[in-house]
């Protein structure tokens, strides 16, 4: 019988991709029955009267970078995932902290967060701050640079609503450490973590299953 060294971390990174189109941090309402379901506050079509370059200046961005180095990708994700699995896609892990009140990004699970995917994120803001000033907020940014990085890296292309609104508060250090499961963790801790935060339903748990023993 072969023997597999499986890392579990990277097979939930995917799975979260599906998931992340309707993460945000208001409650669910009801959606048309041929589009995925949204929460409230979030639209297909929310910055197309007052950005309408947004998506086409982010993939533009991505694209520069990651021709560069193709790797940033999954920093970018990385990042992403970080970020919404701790109080939502609110783009709190970007916020900085002090001596007093250390941010997100001074938490354990956080320090090897690539410094690199920061200033991309940070670029793509300034770029459309140029264009849309005032207007979009870091979190569709950076939910946006996640799914162009996916893309750009061979992944697959997806659709995200856009109207997250961007957290005025950053997770205290307990409380990210609780959220974010580590890169140690076996298939029923990671499996656990996402099922708390009702995220998988039994036919996505089987197809998981299936997709690592078959």
């Amino acid at each position: 019988m072969r023997k597999f060294v499986i890392s579990f971390a990277p097979v939930l990174y995917i799975w979260f991709l599906s998931l992340t189109v309707t993460m945000s941090t208001v409650s669910p309402a009801i959606s048309h029955d041929d589009e995925p379901p949204l929460v409230k506050g979030l639209s297909w079509s929310f910055y197309r009267k007052s950005c309408p370059d947004l998506k086409s200046i982010v993939k533009k961005r991505i694209d520069f970078f990651l021709s560069k180095d193709i790797t940033q990708a999954a920093g970018i994700l990385r990042l992403h995932f970080h970020d919404c699995f701790v109080q939502g896609c609110d783009a709190s892990i970007l916020l900085d902290g002090s001596a007093s009140g250390p941010s997100e990004q001074s938490a354990p699970p956080n320090l090897s967060l690539r410094a690199q995917a920061f200033k991309i994120i940070n670029d793509i803001k300034e770029n459309v701050e140029a264009i849309c000033p005032n207007t979009v907020s870091c979190a569709d940014i950076t939910t946006l640079a996640a799914r162009e990085s996916v893309k750009k890296a061979g992944g697959p292309s997806y659709r995200v609503p856009l109207g997250r609104r961007d957290g005025l508060s950053f997770a205290f250090k307990n409380v990210t450490v609780a959220n974010l499961p580590a890169p140690t963790s076996n298939i029923t801790t990671l499996i656990n973590a996402f099922s708390k935060k009702s995220m998988l339903q039994k036919s996505e748990l089987n197809s998981i299953l299936v997709l690592i023993y078959m």
